[in-house]
């Protein structure tokens, strides 16, 4: 690089710039070409998310509002936005309840291929090993999802909660899933 080029101050020699050294900037010649965007646009069919929140008080209304924006995103139908936000925030408060603060929740939201949203939650609490206190905890876990069960039986859905699997981390913590068939838009 030659001294006179305007690009000679770039260097990596440090300068004194408010009495503190500059940072050094390397150029980079060579990147990997980002992927092409997705052309698809977005519609139920291909609705797939995935949120890791914090356990904290505020993080079901958050869940619900970024839910709102991916389902009107993905166009669908009006009558299914309304039950799947209610669960949304329902599950998440849920989940928040059986993680520590300072630990993630994780919100999925899916549309299978036969039509149905299909909203999972992780929490960390583990599953425990003794029948006893497992049986206790299934009872706690009842007792605190409170509207789920109805609402989604109500819509012809179904739930369920067990070990996690995915998101919770070799195998710690519990999900609750739901599947909200298509004919509640009907």
């Amino acid at each position: 690089m030659r001294a006179n080029h305007p690009t000679a101050e770039r260097s990596c020699h440090a300068r004194i710039r408010n009495n503190r050294p500059a940072a050094c900037v390397t150029p980079r010649f060579a990147q990997c070409p980002p992927l092409p965007q997705d052309p698809e646009e977005p519609v139920p069919g291909n609705l797939g998310y995935g949120l890791a929140l914090p356990s904290a008080v505020a993080t079901p209304a958050i869940a619900r509002e970024a839910a709102e924006v991916i389902l009107d995103v993905h166009c669908v139908a009006d009558a299914l936005i309304d039950p799947a936000l209610r669960l949304v925030r329902e599950l998440v408060a849920y989940a928040c309840r059986f993680t520590a603060s300072g630990e993630q929740v994780h919100l999925a939201l899916h549309h299978d291929p036969e039509g149905a949203l299909r909203i999972t939650v992780h929490d960390t609490h583990a599953v425990h090993t003794h029948p006893r206190l497992a049986a206790v905890c299934d009872e706690r876990r009842l007792d605190a999802l409170e509207g789920v069960p109805g609402l989604v039986e109500a819509h012809h859905g179904s739930w369920g909660f067990g070990a996690a699997h995915r998101f919770a981390g070799a195998g710690r913590g519990s999900g609750v899933g739901t599947c909200t068939p298509r004919r509640w838009a009907a």
